[in-house]
């Protein structure tokens, strides 16, 4: 793997004002890499940017932006062409999960997330791919979840959001093999960002128990990324979670899927 490659390009990273996406803002700088952060709330990005600049000499531009609203993705690209900046990394990243029992979850709120976690995601693909594809240059990466293995009751919708982002992303990898464009999908386990607050979940034992740190998963992504794997789990207990659920009967699966974030 090419240490150097990143050097110079501009990363566009959506979701970037804190966990994840923060995290790959600093490894993507600290490889040479010029930022364009993407999130809601500019005063988290304002925060990072300045931090990021006292320790990389990087360009970096700071676009606050609600990704889940109908049409954001396209006003983005507008808004990144005019300033003609070239985007030659794709990390998308913004995204979050809901838990609690389907019929008690509000659409409204079920809506955003799944505009957020599958609409978003296609569309940006769709309009930054292009250009990476004409310039024979760009990598691509898709944030799914060990979720996107395994039917989750209490994440019902979460998990088949994220199934759709893995299958989706693998598939576009594979169209694009002719190409020096590469897309990857990471899949984390639970990782120690604002997650669970957010889906509004306290912690299991499991998750407590397995709980990996946002830098090391983002490492996991970047490394897999530059090397072009089409897919990749975060963390060998993730993985061998995710062997065990292929050889194990799906019903079975579903049930230990839900007592693993019920039980404290």
């Amino acid at each position: 793997m090419n240490s150097t490659i990143l050097q110079g390009r501009t990363a566009l990273i959506t979701g970037a004002s804190s966990g994840l996406g923060a995290d790959f803002a600093r490894q993507l700088a600290a490889r040479g890499c010029h930022l364009i952060l993407v999130a809601r709330r500019e005063d988290r990005l304002r925060g990072l940017e300045q931090e990021i600049a006292l320790q990389y000499p990087v360009e970096i531009s700071v676009i606050p932006m609600d990704l889940s609203r109908r049409g954001a993705p396209q006003a983005l690209y507008d808004q990144v062409t005019a300033a003609a900046k070239t985007v030659d990394v794709l990390i998308n990243n913004a995204g979050f999960g809901l838990h609690g029992h389907f019929l008690e979850i509000p659409w409204e709120r079920e809506e955003e997330m799944l505009m957020l976690d599958i609409v978003t995601v296609v569309h940006m693909t769709k309009l930054f791919a292009k250009g990476m594809v004409e310039r024979n240059f760009g990598y691509i990466l898709q944030i799914a979840s060990i979720g996107a293995y395994q039917s989750s009751p209490t994440y019902a919708s979460y998990a088949a959001a994220k199934a759709f982002v893995l299958h989706y992303g693998e598939a576009i990898n594979y169209e694009l093999r002719r190409s020096n464009v590469r897309c990857t999908v990471l899949s984390p386990g639970i990782t120690a960002t604002e997650f669970l607050e957010v889906a509004g979940q306290r912690p299991s034992f499991y998750q407590r128990l397995v709980m990996m740190d946002s830098s090391t998963v983002v490492r996991i992504g970047i490394e897999s990324l530059l090397s072009g794997r089409p897919s990749i789990v975060a963390g060998r207990l993730n993985a061998f979670t995710v062997w065990l659920n292929r050889i194990m009967p799906r019903r079975w699966a579903t049930a230990i899927a839900e007592r693993l974030v019920s039980i404290s």
